[in-house]
């Protein structure tokens, strides 16, 4: 049975969706759409034309509740002033996130890989490379996933977990998730 479940994953991609489509249920905080950016990085490069910034050494990206860290940065707005950031950490250091979400003061998007990109415009965060997302509500954790990539779609409110392309069945387990209950999540906001 093991092995034919290790033959299946190695022709199929393996991918965990964990749907939280549940009423009432928050979202990003959509303050943080208004606010400015701050930028701190040991080199920062600014092309106001084209609306690009290129961050080099300890960057720190603040807008609003979202902060991000890393040690390389992009960012670029578009036209209508969405922000698509693309942070990456070094071998020694990882990239972070940490988003506040709608609804209960004490509620976090927190994630951790060696890529972190977030577009303002879809809400979609993409943790890459020993990637590790927690939702924390009054610092406890309430859902809990590990992969090598995660990608978090705050509009859809889903998860999804994958390998990397050349996974082997062998490297199994490839992606870990701890989900709360969503009744129990929800009755205690």
């Amino acid at each position: 049975m093991i092995n034919q479940l290790h033959s299946s994953l190695h022709s199929i991609t393996f991918i965990l969706v964990a749907s939280l489509g549940v009423a009432g249920f928050s979202h990003a905080e959509k303050a943080d759409r208004d606010k400015p950016i701050i930028l701190v990085a040991e080199k920062v490069s600014v092309n106001d034309v084209k609306q690009i910034y290129d961050l080099k050494g300890q960057v720190l990206l603040i807008k609003g509740s979202i902060i991000v860290t890393g040690e390389d940065g992009h960012i670029q707005v578009d036209p209508e002033g969405y922000e698509f950031i693309d942070v990456e950490g070094t071998p020694d250091t990882t990239a972070s996130f940490r988003q506040r979400r709608e609804g209960p003061a004490d509620e976090f998007m927190q994630g951790l890989a060696t890529q972190v990109v977030y577009n303002g415009k879809t809400e979609v965060l993409t943790l890459t490379g020993d990637a590790k997302l927690k939702r924390l509500l009054n610092m406890e954790m309430l859902d809990q996933l590990r992969g090598w990539k995660i990608e978090y779609d705050d509009v859809k409110q889903y998860y999804r977990v994958t390998p990397p392309k050349d996974a082997k069945p062998d490297d199994l387990p490839l992606a870990r998730a701890i989900l709360s209950p969503r009744r129990k999540a929800t009755l205690e906001k």
